[in-house]
């Protein structure tokens, strides 16, 4: 009897599958690599051969240069691909831009890895796909009941709300350049703002990327202090590292803002000096971490990168099987 652990087991540099010898978001090079997404904890460069989608090949040689691997293969979603009689395919995970769940079956055992994921809908990719399986390896990022992130709507509506309130005082987005940056731009002009938007200038090569791939972002411009606009009543985003060095502080008494989930943590918020946090993830909260894994319902629940603890108790509680795989190597600070 084939047991998960057979074909998928943790190891220093990631998800490993011996009978297709593949990692799945390793953090270090390895020879042959499926990716679920272009965020750098989860894609580093190095990698013998990478499979992912289009759009994650394209950030990846948009970040780290063409080189960034010796054999690239792109796979559309649903397209299986086989390594060693191992069948891979890749599912829709609703994270940014050509995410993907990776989806490994082999002798009549699935299994599926979510990467980075959320349930909400996303006007820059696709939705998050539920895949049957008989294991479901989910992160847990926001895995504790504490989380529960308010309607990405209402976010932003308190945004806009506080530039017509303070017309006279610019509002700087903290947001992180990949991703969470291009959603909120999305979500502002779906809130009816056709104004340009300036952006920082770490934005703007993956801004290029997403229009290529076919969202529109509508009028862009830089936001360069070096220019006469005074930016009063404007929205600016730019990456949260740069909203506290010299560029953020050369704006006129701006209203600091940071598009994260971890802004429902007051203290998070005071740490940064932020004003008006706005709680906008691109990772699954309790609610939908917990809702997903019952709408799969599979053998088992895998968790990783995250609050394991909390989860693999709602598991054991509801009556599935789970275990923490405890992975090193994942981020969850300004990507989430």
């Amino acid at each position: 009897m084939i047991r998960p652990q057979d074909l998928l087991c943790p190891r220093p540099e990631g998800l490993y599958c011996p009978p297709g010898d593949f990692y799945i978001d390793p953090v270090r090079p390895v020879p042959r690599a499926v990716i679920t997404h272009g965020h750098s904890d989860h894609a580093r460069a190095g990698h013998g051969a990478v499979l992912a989608t289009r759009e994650t090949l394209d950030i990846m040689a948009e970040r780290y240069g063409q080189g960034f691997t010796a054999a690239a293969q792109a796979a559309a979603y649903g397209e299986i691909v086989d390594r060693d009689g191992v069948q891979v395919r890749l599912a829709p995970a609703g994270h940014v831009l050509g995410s993907a769940q990776a989806v490994v079956a082999w002798r009549g055992l699935t299994i599926a890895v979510s990467g980075d994921y959320k349930r909400r809908r996303d006007p820059t990719c696709p939705a998050f796909e539920p895949v049957a399986c008989d294991v479901f390896v989910t992160e847990a990022t926001f895995g504790l009941p504490v989380f529960r992130h308010p309607d990405d709507g209402g976010e932003i509506g308190r945004l806009l709300r506080s530039v017509a309130q303070f017309p006279e005082r610019s509002h700087l987005v903290g947001a992180y350049a990949l991703g969470k940056a291009q959603r909120v731009i999305r979500l502002i002009r779906e809130a009816g703002w056709d104004r340009p938007i300036y952006v920082h200038g770490a934005l703007e090569r993956l801004n290029r990327l997403y229009e290529a791939h076919g969202v529109a972002l509508g009028p862009l411009l830089p936001a360069t202090t070096t220019q006469k606009t005074n930016f009063a009543g404007e929205i600016v985003i730019g990456p949260p590292s740069a909203l506290a060095d010299r560029w953020g502080r050369r704006f006129p008494d701006p209203v600091l803002a940071f598009a994260s989930g971890w802004m429902g943590v007051r203290a998070r918020a005071r740490q940064r000096g932020v004003e008006l946090p706005l709680v906008i993830s691109d990772h699954a909260d309790w609610d939908e971490l917990t809702a997903t894994a019952a709408e799969i319902s599979p053998s088992e629940l895998w968790i990783t990168h995250g609050r394991e603890e909390a989860l693999v108790r709602w598991a054991e509680l509801n009556g599935l099987s789970a275990r923490a795989l405890a992975l090193v190597g994942y981020e969850d600070e300004d990507d989430a």
